[in-house]
């Protein structure tokens, strides 16, 4: 088998470089208003009720799909 040589060099320069990088980010970020918040809620719950139903109509067919047949 043949052994990885390959080691990750993390130097005190890289992980500053990290921290530099996520600091600029979070100074570019700002709390949301209250109508943009609403509507990513909205959105994300309209997803989430997407997925179940799916998850739903999946779940319905696999357990009574075999009953059909059978008849």
């Amino acid at each position: 088998m043949v052994e990885s040589t390959f080691e990750p060099k993390i130097t005190a320069e890289s992980v500053g470089q990290v921290i530099r990088a996520h600091l600029r980010v979070l100074k570019l970020t700002r709390k949301p208003s209250r109508e943009e918040f609403l509507t990513i809620a909205k959105v994300a719950g309209v997803g989430i009720l997407a997925v179940g139903a799916i998850g739903f109509i999946i779940y319905v067919l696999l357990t009574m799909l075999p009953q059909w047949v059978a008849q």
